[in-house]
C-alpha cells in the first residue's frame, strides 16, 4: 500500500528538484558572456522555494508514512539553509569568473546541497536522515574539488570524500544497532519503544549512540572528528567553504536535535555526559588551534570547531529551551561566517595566490576602509562582542546551561569565548595597525556588496532585536 504523500508540504523540495534540473539544462544554452545570469537564476529558484514555505508555517504536516515532518522546527532550519545558500551564491559569481570556472553545474550542486539539508531537517526516520546526509555530502564532495586545476582543491575533495565515507559507515552501523534494539527506524517509534522498555539492552544502545555521535560529529567538526575541516576549508573554493561551514553544520545539528533531543530524550543519561565532555573538548581544542594560525581561512576553520563546541552546549541542555538556543545560534552564525569568508573571497588573489594570509589584511583599513570595517564588525560578532548577533547567540546558549544547573559548563564556555577574542581581534590589528604590504587585488562586485551588507544587517538586526527571533525559535522548537 502506497503511503499518503502531502505534495503541498514538500513543495519547497520539489521546486529545488524540478527547477534545479531545469537550471542545469538551461545553463548549456547560456553564452559565455551571460554566465552571470546563472547565479541570478539560482537565487530566484531559492526564493521560490522559500516562498512556498510561507503557507506551511504553523501548519505542521507529517507525510511519507510518518517519516517526514514539515513543522516549524524544520522550516526554521530550511530558511537558514536558503539564507546561507543565497549569500554564498552572491559571493560566487566574480570568484568563479576570475578562476574561469563559472559553469551551470556549480549552482545546480548548490541547489541539491540545500535539498539534502532540507531532507535532514524534516527527517523523522533514521533512513531519511541518511538519504539527506548523503545527498548533501556527495554534492559537497564535488563542490570542494570544483577548482580541478588546483592541487589544493583536489586534495581537499579527496580527504573530505574518504573521511566522509568513513564517518557514514559509523553512522549506518549506529542506525542498524538502534533498529536491532527497537525494531524500527522511526524516530518517534524509537522514543515510544524505549519509553516502554527503559532497561532494554542498555549496553548495545550506548554503543549505538556512540556510533551515531561519531557519524554526525564529523559533519559538525566535533573534536576528535575535526581533522578534515582545516584542510578542506583551506583547499575548497572560498564561497564553497562559506556555505559548507554553515549549511552542513546546521543540517547536522538539526538531525542531532531530532535524534537525541526528541528520539532519545528518555535515555539522556546514556549520551549527555559524553556530549558534555565533547563540547568542552571541542571548544577548547578549536581555540588552541585557531590561535596558532596565520591563514585566515584556516583560522576560521578552527573557529568553526570552537563554535560547534558552543552549540553542543545547547544540545546538552536539550528540550525546547536548548533547541531554541541552537536554532538562534545557527541563524546568527550564518550571517557571521558567510560574511567573514566573503571578505576573504574579496581578497582572493594577491600576487597570483590565495589572499587569505594575515599579511594580506595588513593596512586594509587604509586601502579599502569599507571592506575593513565590514570585516571588523564580523570579527567582533564572532568574538561575541555586544550588540551583535554573536553576543546574544552565546549569551542564550550559556544562560540555558545556567538554568539547567550546568554553571560550570557555562563558565568554561565563557572562558573559551574570551580566549577566542584574541585571534579574531588579531585580524583587526593587522587591518588597522599594520602598514600595507603592496596594493592587494581586491574584488568587491555589486553582488558581493549586497551579500556583505546583508551579513552586517543580519548581525546587528539580531543583536538589537534578539528576543523576537528567540521567541520564534522557541515556538518552532516546541513544535517537535
Amino acid at each position: 500500500m502506497m503511503p499518503d504523500i502531502h505534495y503541498a508540504a514538500i513543495l519547497p523540495e520539489l521546486c529545488l528538484v524540478v527547477f534545479g534540473l531545469g537550471h542545469l539544462m538551461l545553463s548549456f544554452t547560456v553564452r559565455e558572456e551571460n554566465k552571470g545570469s546563472l547565479a541570478a537564476m539560482a537565487i530566484l529558484i531559492l526564493a521560490v522555494a522559500g516562498a512556498t514555505m510561507i503557507p506551511l508555517w504553523n501548519h505542521p504536516v507529517v507525510t511519507f508514512a510518518g517519516s517526514y515532518a514539515v513543522d516549524n522546527f524544520a522550516l526554521f532550519f530550511k530558511w537558514v539553509f536558503l539564507l546561507a545558500a543565497v549569500l554564498a551564491i552572491l559571493h560566487s559569481g566574480s570568484y568563479l569568473r576570475q578562476e574561469g570556472m563559472e559553469h551551470g553545474e556549480y549552482y545546480t550542486l548548490l541547489l541539491f546541497a540545500v535539498l539534502g539539508m532540507m531532507v535532514m531537517a524534516s527527517a523523522r526516520d533514521l533512513m531519511v536522515v541518511y538519504v539527506g546526509l548523503e545527498l548533501m555530502s556527495i554534492t559537497f564532495y564535488c563542490l570542494v574539488g570544483y577548482l580541478r586545476g588546483r592541487l589544493g582543491s583536489n586534495e581537499a575533495a579527496l580527504k573530505y570524500f574518504i573521511l566522509g565515507a568513513f564517518s557514514s559507515a559509523f553512522l549506518l552501523y549506529g542506525f542498524s544497532l538502534i533498529y536491532g534494539i527497537t525494531g524500527t527506524t522511526s524516530i518517534a517509534g524509537i522514543h515510544t519503544f524505549l519509553a516502554a522498555h527503559p532497561e532494554a539492552m542498555a549496553a548495545p544502545l550506548a554503543l549505538a549512540i556512540v556510533m551515531v555521535i561519531v557519524g554526525l560529529g564529523f559533519k559538525v567538526s566535533m573534536v576528535p572528528f575535526h581533522f578534515w575541516s582545516p584542510d578542506v576549508y583551506t583547499g575548497a573554493p572560498t564561497p564553497v567553504t562559506a556555505f559548507l561551514s554553515v549549511g552542513s553544520e546546521a543540517a547536522a545539528f538539526a538531525a542531532i536535535l531530532r535524534i537525541f533531543v526528541s528520539g532519545l530524550s528518555g535515555q539522556s543519561e546514556l549520551w549527555t555526559g559524553l556530549v558534555t565532555a565533547l563540547a568542552v573538548i571541542t571548544m577548547t581544542v578549536g581555540n588552541l588551534m585557531a590561535i596558532q594560525q596565520r591563514d585566515v581561512k584556516r583560522m576560521l576553520a578552527y573557529s568553526s570547531v570552537t563554535h560547534a563546541g558552543y552549540i553542543l552546549v545547547g544540545v546538552v541542555v536539550g528540550g525546547s529551551v536548548g533547541s531554541a538556543t541552537v536554532m538562534f545560534y545557527m541563524l546568527s552564525y550564518a550571517f557571521m561566517n558567510v560574511g567573514a569568508f566573503g571578505v576573504v573571497a574579496a581578497l582572493n588573489r594577491t600576487d597570483g595566490r590565495e589572499g587569505s594570509n594575515l599579511d594580506h589584511f595588513a593596512g586594509l583599513a587604509k586601502l579599502h576602509p569599507a571592506l575593513a570595517a565590514v570585516m571588523l564588525m564580523l570579527m567582533l560578532s564572532l568574538a561575541g562582542i555586544p550588540p551583535t548577533a554573536g553576543f546574544f547567540g552565546k549569551f542564550y546558549i550559556f544562560m540555558g546551561a545556567v538554568k539547567a544547573n550546568l554553571i560550570w559548563l557555562a563558565i568554561i564556555g565563557m572562558l573559551n569565548s574570551a580566549v577566542s577574542a584574541y585571534y579574531y581581534l588579531r585580524v583587526a590589528v593587522y587591518m588597522y595597525m599594520r602598514e600595507p604590504e603592496g596594493e592587494p587585488q581586491v574584488m568587491v562586485p555589486v553582488s558581493m556588496r549586497w551579500s556583505l551588507a546583508a551579513s552586517i544587517i543580519g548581525i546587528f538586526g539580531l543583536g538589537l532585536f534578539p528576543d523576537a527571533v528567540l521567541a520564534l525559535a522557541r515556538a518552532s522548537a516546541a513544535a517537535f
